[in-house]
């Protein structure tokens, strides 16, 4: 059977415990031999025993800290910029912010490489750069790195391997360079393994040159690896020249972010197609269950219970639509127009070729647009779509809200649908089971809306020929996706599966609601219903005693106006007239 990610990374993750604590028995023992043999001027050796308990301390903050993280790079290449010495152990303030890929570098090999800056250290092994290690580095700010989301590092595999699969058919990568390439976008693109590598911050200042940089050092150090050849030795293959080759973060990026939003739209669709399969069976269990509709919180006309869950149906396929009809805005997108459209060190049959190759390599049917300059800083697409989920969450929100007042009580609420027990509901009040699964919908469906806005912003504060604000929209955007998703599959499967009506609170309620009248008011006319309706409140009583004590009906009339089909379908009774 194939290990799981999960499997592999707690079994690296208690490699990594045992290893740091083998690290604090090998300072204990250091410490041991300094306390002995010291060589202080002190004559029981004082500075032996200070750098013994100075290399202790930062061989333990070590150990917690390896054995506390999960490893999200693999190996010593998981060390980040931040470096954690024995000289410069972390402070206080380090631990309020993001710490998450701080680990420290002290003892694991690493390698030399330059950029614009100059030079800098990166461990051996490590899948990226030092363009990566400085982007860590600077964007501190979330936690959550590009690599959380798979149909990101996909869509960039993917990008990448157009491009190559361009280059090459233009005459400008070499035979062998191209299929190298190829070849590690095909791994990075199936193996959700190199997502660990993808350590950036996915929000970002640079409009994702960062995410841009970190796709190129890995998509060619998987290519080293696959020549034979050390990771770094960019004399073989090139993160700029041979991988980026005829592209701009400002063309890839983008194209990449879109690409991933349409796939992960995709499970989207399904869960909300499951949610609204799931109501709509409800919808069939509960045709038969009379109950009370409300508006405004207030007895309204009876209808049944499956009617309810019908509408809740209805209302999700409707949103099935328009994610389905919206998500195809993506499919434009502006790969070829290099930094700001006009396509400089781009073949001119470039922009066409790639757009073609991409739409063979994801199965999606990519299409050029029209105007490359616009398209590079243009974001509507996103705050349409954006918009949508905002709908999706809204809608859902609502629903939720009715889910928690049917079920409220159960003794002292509504009380007519009861919600799956998933959990205690109290640590104080025995008995009490709270409706926790349509409260977590509604949080997310807040999220989602705070997104939406910040989405709005982002995309209203680019300016002239670029938009440097894109990578908050695609941390909005597929943060949005991911938690609607997992949502709507907790709420249908841990709630909608499972509820079951009360099917004689919701008659009781019914009967004796003064909207029973309602029902009867085209036959008794809307005077005489009032004046029932009155009684009833006032000396509470139910409105069909009352209308058989006031002679107005026999009880044969009064039954068949009050019949299930009668109360919750068009129907009139008494004078029906031709329609002309």
């Amino acid at each position: 059977m194939a290990k799981t990610a999960s499997d592999t990374k707690a079994k690296r993750s208690a490699k990594d415990a045992a290893g740091g604590q083998g690290e604090v028995k090998k300072s204990k023992a250091a410490a041991r031999k300094a306390k002995g043999t010291g060589t202080g001027t002190g004559g029981k050796g004082g500075s032996g025993k200070k750098a013994a308990k100075a290399e202790l301390k930062a061989a333990a903050i070590a150990a917690a800290e390896k054995a506390a993280r999960p490893d999200v790079l693999g190996t010593a290449a998981s060390a980040t910029v931040a470096r954690t010495t024995a000289e410069n152990p972390p402070q206080e303030e380090d631990l309020a912010v993001a710490t998450v890929r701080k680990v420290a570098m002290e003892g694991a090999k690493t390698r030399s490489e330059h950029d614009l800056l100059g030079d800098g250290e990166v461990p051996a092994d490590a899948l990226w750069g030092i363009h990566t290690k400085r982007a860590v580095a600077n964007f501190p700010i979330t936690g959550v790195s590009v690599g959380h989301y798979p149909e990101l590092v996909r869509a960039l595999a993917l990008v990448k391997q157009a491009a190559a699969r361009s280059n090459h058919r233009l005459g400008y990568l070499p035979k062998g360079k191209a299929k190298i390439i190829e070849e590690a976008c095909t791994l990075v693109a199936t193996d959700p393994t190199y997502a660990e590598s993808f350590v950036v911050d996915a929000i970002q200042g640079g409009a994702g040159t960062s995410t841009n940089m970190n796709a190129n050092e890995v998509i060619a150090n998987v290519g080293l690896r696959l020549m034979g050849k050390a990771p770094g030795d960019y004399a073989a293959l090139h993160p700029n020249d041979d991988v980026n080759m005829a592209q701009s973060t400002n063309d890839a990026y983008p194209t990449a972010l879109r690409l991933a939003v349409i796939f992960a739209t995709q499970p989207l669709v399904k869960a909300l197609d499951d949610l609204a399969y799931a109501f709509k069976s409800k919808a069939v269990e509960f045709a038969d269950v009379l109950k009370m509709g409300r508006t405004q919180l207030q007895d309204a006309v009876p209808m049944t219970l499956g009617q309810e869950f019908d509408g809740f149906h209805a209302t999700i396929k409707e949103d099935v639509a328009r994610l389905t009809e919206i998500v195809g805005l993506f499919r434009e997108v502006n790969l070829g127009a290099t930094a700001i459209g006009t396509g400089i060190n781009a073949d001119p049959r470039y922009a066409a070729l790639a757009v073609e190759e991409l739409s063979r390599l994801s199965g999606q049917p990519m299409v050029l647009a029209s105007n490359l300059i616009e398209a590079t800083s243009d974001l509507g697409a996103f705050v349409l779509f954006s918009g949508v989920l905002k709908r999706v969450a809204v809608k859902l929100s609502k629903i939720c809200n009715d889910l928690r007042l049917l079920s409220s009580g159960p003794r002292t609420g509504f009380g007519e649908i009861r919600l799956p027990a998933v959990q205690a509901g109290s640590s104080i009040m025995p008995g009490k089971v709270n409706p926790v699964i349509p409260e977590v919908v509604n949080q997310v469906a807040y999220m989602v809306i705070g997104h939406d806005l910040t989405v709005t912003l982002c995309a209203e504060g680019g300016q002239l020929q670029l938009n440097a604000f894109e990578p908050t929209i695609g941390y909005c955007v597929l943060s949005s996706l991911r938690m609607l998703t997992a949502a709507i599959d907790t709420l249908t499967k841990r709630c909608i599966d499972g509820i079951e009506a009360d099917r004689e609170r919701c008659r009781s309620l019914v009967q004796g609601s003064i909207g029973l009248v309602t029902a009867l008011a085209p036959t008794l006319g809307y005077e005489a219903s009032s004046r029932i309706a009155r009684r009833a409140l006032k000396e509470n009583r139910a409105v069909a005693d009352l209308v058989l004590e006031e002679g107005l009906l026999t009880e044969a009339q009064l039954n068949g106006l009050l019949e299930l089909e009668a109360m919750t379908h068009p129907t009139r009774r008494q004078k029906a007239g031709t329609v002309v």
